[in-house]
């Protein structure tokens, strides 16, 4: 059975993708998504677009976003019905080199899950033959939707030694994405809607507070695309003014203000339990940013930051449908 756990992120695009054995192949790339006509054009290099049709027009997708010219950025809950969207989940099925797909699990920001009009229109959306490009068809057979961080818990129980050594704990997952900060609380091994939720104080909001602070010392804003792909490309420093600049404590900072935010947002969110959470686990690209903030709030509980963790979701979600 060929499945696919995709991960549609508002910075990057994760994809684990094979048949239902063994492990899945792994793909990360940037969400960028636009018009081919709104691409600057690359002097030196390759051009690494995946080019795809939407409803007939040509997009580039799986790029940087800032070799986007005159195209908005997607960055509203509404992400998932625009055209963007729909060339990064084209892009997806392209990079996966499948022509007939079983089954595709993805996820949702866990407020967004809640809406089932917004899940049976994603599966509506997903589902059936779609004409990639113009010599080229993936037929999807079957959609299921998950709350995001949902992905995270399937990847994090598959690498336990014991799996049952958490069957009657509360496990609390936490996903820092780039749009928003997902977690669900699961309780003997259930999704508890009432203590699962998500924040807008994401990875986004880091990187603007880093820039901001960057700018107060510097006198110049290296902007928050610029943050983004050095952290993308593992570099720890970016240009203000012809100048490199260590952005490591600016990250620093920016983490501590904002994950604080998060921290005590979690413990609202969680007033009602009648028992305390056994574990934490931070899955999503965002989780080192997240990790010294919800070790503060909740310094009484063991905090798992998953391996790769900008894989999780994804892993998770083609486990679930492997299974």
């Amino acid at each position: 059975m060929s499945v696919i756990g995709m991960d549609i992120g508002y910075s990057n695009l994760k994809i684990a993708y094979g048949d239902n054995g063994g492990d899945p192949v792994l793909v990360n790339r940037p969400a960028g998504a636009a018009p081919s006509d709104h691409i600057g054009q690359r002097i030196m290099g390759d051009d690494d677009a995946v080019r795809v049709l939407v409803d007939g027009r040509e997009f580039a997708a799986a790029i940087s976003h800032d070799r986007i010219e005159n195209w908005a950025r997607e960055m509203h809950k509404d992400f998932t019905t625009t055209d963007s969207y729909r060339a990064l989940f084209y892009s997806g099925l392209l990079l996966s080199g499948l022509s007939e797909i079983d089954k595709i699990v993805t996820g949702l920001p866990t407020s967004q899950y809640f809406d089932a009009k917004l899940r049976a229109r994603l599966v509506e959306t997903m589902k059936g033959e779609h004409q990639v490009t113009p010599c080229r068809k993936v037929v999807v057979k079957d959609v299921k939707i998950v709350p995001q961080p949902l992905g995270g818990f399937v990847d994090y129980l598959h690498g336990l030694a014991d799996p049952t050594q958490v069957e009657d704990a509360s496990v609390l997952v936490v996903d820092p994405g780039f749009f928003s900060v997902d977690w669900v609380l699961l309780v003997n091994g259930e999704f508890k809607r009432a203590s699962s939720g998500t924040s807008l104080d994401a990875a986004s909001v880091i990187l603007d507070e880093t820039a901001a602070l960057i700018s107060r010392d510097h006198g110049g804003n290296p902007g928050r695309g610029k943050l983004e792909n050095a952290i993308r490309s593992g570099r720890n420093t970016v240009s203000v003014f012809g100048a490199r600049i260590d952005i490591a404590p600016y990250l620093a900072d920016a983490s501590s203000k904002v994950g604080h935010i998060v921290g005590a947002q979690l413990q609202e969110s969680l007033r009602k339990e009648d028992s305390d959470i056994d574990t934490i686990v931070l899955v999503g690209g965002g989780a080192p940013f997240y990790e010294a903030a919800i070790k503060a709030a909740f310094h009484q509980v063991p905090v798992t930051v998953a391996p790769d963790s900008v894989f999780a979701n994804a892993r998770g979600f083609w486990r679930g449908g492997a299974a």
